[in-house]
């Protein structure tokens, strides 16, 4: 059963409850929203209670009093963002048939998606940098995150070899970890060094991980 319409129904559930929930919640989640965009520019270490009080209008302790503190405000944030990756980049995929043809679908939603964040940023990769050596409730959000979605991307490629879409000796580990790795050059080619045609050369990539695992070549793409 494709799971892409309930999660649309869901969505726009979500949505319409939202603007039906109590005031207080509706005003988190706004004050989240602000949060997310601000976090995308300036990294979550940049967030305070002040700055969005004055994005929202609102006094430092009406924005307090919906997170307790500056920690519980960026870990909103994280979820949030990985509430989006999900609808945006893996529900969507699960229309896709089992085996290679998610993989292909996981891969093309989530370089959509990263060819948006070359311009916004991505809260993944600037949260790594600014939380890798820190311990805390905000890094173990992030680490989950991202964990959830790397655990997600290995199982849509351990289906692939089951279905006979990869070579039986294909170590879904290392194809997951090579994908990702495409991902993390692209962003870093395209926001550090804004190198040209480097998301042809993820493409490339791509295909040239999938061929060495023994899947057929992806058909060409509109670039």
């Amino acid at each position: 059963m494709s799971e892409t319409p309930l999660r649309q129904r869901r969505g726009t559930l979500s949505r319409t409850a939202d603007r039906q929930a109590p005031k207080g919640q509706q005003t988190k989640a706004a004050i989240v929203e602000a949060a997310l965009g601000l976090a995308t520019q300036i990294g979550l270490e940049g967030l305070s209670i002040g700055a969005l009080a004055e994005v929202m209008q609102m006094s430092k302790s009406g924005v307090f009093a919906h997170f307790g503190s500056r920690e519980e405000l960026q870990i909103s944030v994280v979820r949030e963002y990985h509430t989006r990756f999900e609808d945006e980049v893996f529900y969507p995929a699960m229309s896709a048939a089992r085996g290679l043809p998610r993989v292909r679908a996981l891969f093309d939603n989530w370089m959509k998606r990263t060819s948006v964040e070359i311009d916004s940023g991505c809260i993944y990769i600037s949260g790594a940098v600014e939380f890798d050596d820190r311990p805390g409730p905000v890094r173990d959000a992030l680490a989950s995150s991202v964990t959830t979605w790397q655990d997600a991307f290995k199982r849509a490629i351990e289906i692939a070899v089951e279905e006979g879409h990869f070579a039986p000796d294909t170590d879904a580990s290392q194809v997951a970890f090579e994908i990702h790795g495409l991902i993390l050059a692209l962003h870093y080619e395209a926001r550090f060094l804004r190198s040209p045609g480097c998301i042809n050369r993820a493409l490339k990539g791509f295909d040239a991980i999938l061929e060495r695992n023994g899947a057929r070549p992806t058909p060409a793409r509109k670039t």
